[in-house]
C-alpha cells in the first residue's frame, strides 16, 4: 500500500468524500495544493470500454483553448527539402537519416514526433522504441501528415493526444496551477467534449463511468458527472 506524507494527508482531509462540480473541484485543489512548483492539473476519465478489443480503443486529439502551459519539444522527421519548413514552424529538431540512428541509440530528448507520409517506411523501424512511450507518429493523432507546418504549430499551441491506457482510463493534462479557474474549467470541458466525441460505436450504456481531477501531487477529486 502506498504511503503518503503529512502534507498529502492534510490536503486529503480538506476534500469531502462526495462528487464535486468542476469549478468547485478546481478551486478546492488550488486551496489545498502544496507543491512548490507550478503543478500540472490532470483529468482522469474512466471509460466503459474493453481495451482488449480493437474496436473499443479511444484515440484522437484535442486542442485545448488555453494550452497545457508546458513547452513541447517537437522532433520533425522529414526529408531534407522539408527541414526548413519544419524549423520555421517551430520544430526543435528537424531531419531524418541523422535522427533515426540517434533514437535507436537511446536519444529521446523530445516530447512529440511528427513526420510526413513519404518517410514512414523509414520511421516505422522506430515503432518498438517510440510506441511504448506514446511518441510514435500516427495519422489518427495528426502526427503523420503532409501538412507538417500545421501539425507542428498545433502541438506547440497545446494540441494533445487522447489515448486510453490498458485499464480503459484516459489521462490528460489540462493546464497549470498558475492558470485561473476559468481557463482550467474551459480546458477541462473541451477535453471532456473531445473524449465524448470519440465514443466507440460498440460501447453500450454509460460511456464515462467517472472522472477525477488532481494536481501533480494532490489527492484526486471525483467530479459530478451530472454537472459536467
Amino acid at each position: 500500500m502506498a504511503r503518503h506524507g503529512k502534507k498529502y494527508l492534510t490536503a486529503l482531509k480538506s476534500i469531502e468524500s462526495r462528487p464535486y462540480a468542476l469549478t468547485e473541484a478546481i478551486e478546492t485543489l488550488k486551496k489545498v495544493r502544496y507543491e512548490r512548483f507550478d503543478a500540472t492539473f490532470e483529468l482522469s476519465v474512466d471509460l466503459n470500454i474493453d481495451p482488449r478489443q480493437a474496436n473499443q480503443l479511444v484515440r484522437g486529439t484535442v486542442s485545448l483553448p488555453h494550452g497545457t502551459g508546458r513547452s513541447v519539444r517537437v522532433l520533425a522527421l522529414v526529408a531534407p527539402d522539408k527541414e526548413k519548413d519544419a524549423l520555421n514552424a517551430g520544430a526543435d529538431y528537424a531531419g531524418l537519416d541523422e535522427y533515426i540512428p540517434k533514437i535507436e541509440q537511446g536519444w529521446l530528448d523530445f516530447d512529440a514526433v511528427v513526420c510526413t507520409p513519404d518517410v514512414m517506411p523509414k520511421v516505422a523501424r522506430l515503432g518498438k522504441i517510440l510506441g511504448p512511450r506514446g511518441l510514435m507518429p500516427n495519422p489518427k493523432s495528426g502526427t503523420v501528415t503532409p501538412d507538417i507546418t500545421r501539425a507542428i504549430k498545433e502541438l506547440k499551441a497545446g494540441k494533445i493526444e487522447i489515448r486510453n491506457d490498458k485499464t480503459g482510463v484516459v489521462h490528460l493534462p489540462i493546464g497549470k496551477a498558475s492558470f485561473d479557474t476559468q481557463k482550467l474549467r474551459e480546458n477541462a470541458i473541451e477535453a471532456l467534449k473531445a473524449i465524448e466525441s470519440l465514443r466507440p460505436a460498440g460501447v453500450k450504456g454509460t460511456y464515462i463511468l467517472s472522472a477525477y481531477i488532481s494536481t501533480t501531487m494532490s489527492p484526486a477529486i471525483l467530479l459530478d458527472r451530472n454537472r459536467l
